[in-house]
């Protein structure tokens, strides 16, 4: 069975940085893209940014040049997230897409809170 956990989220001051890590677990499975979507309180969840299996990230226009993905191997996902605003506050999910021979799924992480203070 597989599973997405992810840490790093916390409260940071408005202009500060925070890292978060997903790592995908189980077996059997191989893993396409990987990605960061979030949720602020009251709206719908957004993506923030997604990176290929070959490296090749996507952003959106919101946090370009603040945010970097990253995967240092083929089963984690990280965000770098630096300058960040008020704005920036939501919970953010990691996703990843599983592939079991020709079928595909995308499975999502518990969210990790980010909160940031003005």
């Amino acid at each position: 069975q597989a599973q997405l956990t992810e840490s790093g989220g916390g409260l940071v001051e408005s202009g500060g940085s925070l890292r978060l890590s997903c790592q995908v677990s189980g077996i059997k499975f191989s893993v396409n893209n990987m990605g960061w979507y979030r949720q602020a309180q009251g709206n719908e969840r957004e993506l923030v940014a997604v990176i290929t299996s070959d490296g090749s990230p996507t952003y959106a226009n919101s946090v370009k040049g603040r945010f970097t993905i990253s995967r240092d191997t083929p089963r984690t996902v990280n965000l770098q997230m630096n300058s960040l605003k008020p704005e920036d506050t939501a919970v953010y999910y990691c996703s990843a897409d599983l592939q079991w021979g020709k079928a595909i799924r995308t499975r999502w992480g518990q969210g990790t809170q980010v909160t940031v203070a003005s």
